[in-house]
């Protein structure tokens, strides 16, 4: 099979041929506003007979989409063709998340507006509470959102026609609104405290942390740093297009199933080691090698084909350079620490010494093993006071709005198809039944 794309100097680019045997076929080439053009084998099973195979979907676009771009080779993420590093530096988290809903950055009117209305939803129902109780008390947090928040469309079934403009938009503020407030109800009931209501004169990222820190018993005051590096963190993981988690929630709501159900569809999803576990993982490797000391001897093991060890927090499915999050993630990372007075911690200095060696070291930068946001997010979250079982848990907050983002393209979008991957099936051919008495 020979698949060939056009030549650049070419005069049409907008078609390609593929060749099997003595057939082919002209397929179109379709282009983005930036990026890589893509060849439109939506009619391929029509045209040909044959399916093309992909695991993973590494060189397939499930989807056209206007929200998130990334350019692996040069480490670049944009939001709505805004960089992320300006984005982070500049923006709080609820003015990234109208952009990411509605395509523009809010004008002051508007940013008024959205922020009231994602304020007034932040209470969930009282009888929530109940859902927690039913869990142990020892349940990972994870498994907690992806019950109670599946468990919505059961409270607010006003708002999951999905045909309805404006149960979707209400659907979507309420689905922002309360995952803080789920999220610090699955903290609190992990750890034996009471519930802290969510307060209206607070912004996003210090009602959060009033919910997750505060007590009854005595005042708490929001540390303004901390805040301001909580709500960085929720920019930066905000979105980060077609991931397994984002391609879930699409998948589940290509079927027609309500917001709800779809964001706890991508909740469970990102619970999976290999996507939203990927901080506290690097962050047990961290406290594994313990002392800079030992550097030497995990370096020779993560280069040791043989040896399972592998060094976690390096490298990244898509970006083959630095990852841009990471570096903003390393400057919070320290702007913590200073704020808490942690001069000296163990694991931020092996953390350090590792990245020197990293962006050094030929057998990294050949591999092209740059540290990723993963890499400092564990050290910063558990400064912050969060157990490493909630890491994932504000992944999954901060990522909701992407998430929600995707999902209301999606249903909007007039191509749009339930999803029905194809496979090459490799089992027994067709065979008749035998009876039991005869089998042998």
């Amino acid at each position: 099979m020979d698949a060939k794309t056009p030549d650049p100097k070419s005069p049409d680019l907008n078609s390609g041929t593929l060749a099997v045997g003595d057939k082919s076929w002209s397929f179109p080439v379709l282009h983005g506003s930036i990026g890589p053009s893509v060849l439109d084998i939506s009619k391929l099973y029509g045209q040909t007979g044959m399916f093309t195979y992909d695991p993973g979907f590494t060189s397939t676009a499930a989807c056209e989409s206007k929200i998130t771009y990334i350019d692996g080779d040069e480490g670049v993420l944009l939001y709505r063709g805004y960089p992320i590093e300006q984005l982070a530096m500049n923006g709080d988290f609820l003015e990234t998340c109208y952009l990411l809903l509605y395509g523009e950055l809010p004008t002051p009117a508007q940013k008024t507006d959205f922020d009231y209305r994602v304020t007034r939803h932040t209470m969930v129902h009282e009888q929530m509470a109940r859902f927690y109780q039913g869990f142990r008390r020892d349940a990972h947090p994870m498994a907690v959102m992806v019950g109670c928040v599946g468990a919505l469309s059961a409270f607010y079934h006003d708002s999951i026609d999905i045909s309805d403009p404006h149960q979707r938009m209400v659907a979507s503020i309420r689905m922002i609104a309360k995952m803080p407030t789920i999220a610090a109800m699955a903290y609190k009931y992990t750890i034996g405290q009471p519930f802290i209501y969510p307060k209206n004169d607070l912004d996003y990222s210090s009602n959060f942390l009033r919910m997750c820190f505060a007590v009854p018993a005595e005042d708490y005051k929001v540390n303004p740093i901390l805040a301001k590096a909580m709500d960085r963190i929720f920019i930066l993981h905000a979105d980060h297009e077609q991931n397994a988690s984002t391609s879930t929630v699409r998948l589940a709501g290509s079927s027609g199933a309500n917001p709800f159900a779809c964001i706890a569809a991508g909740i469970a999803c990102l619970w999976g080691p290999a996507h939203g576990g990927a901080n506290e993982a690097a962050l047990k490797m961290l406290g594994e090698i313990g002392h800079v000391s030992r550097i030497p001897e995990y370096i020779k093991r993560a280069k040791d084909k043989n040896d399972p060890f592998r060094l976690m927090g390096f490298g990244h499915r898509v970006y083959k350079n630095y990852d841009p999050r990471a570096k903003i993630m390393q400057q919070t990372c320290h702007e913590v620490l200073r704020e808490l007075g942690i001069k000296h911690d163990p694991l931020l200095d092996v953390a350090m010494e590792l990245e020197r060696i990293a962006l050094s070291d030929d057998y990294f930068i050949e591999k092209k093993l740059y540290p990723n946001i993963d890499f400092y997010s564990g050290i910063t979250l558990k400064a912050m006071g969060f157990s490493t079982s909630m890491f994932t848990v504000l992944f999954a907050l901060a990522r909701t709005v992407g998430w929600i983002a995707q999902w209301k393209e999606m249903i909007e979008d007039p191509q749009q198809k339930i999803g029905r991957p194809r496979q090459i099936y490799s089992g027994a051919p067709r065979r008749d039944y035998v009876a039991i008495a005869k089998r042998r």
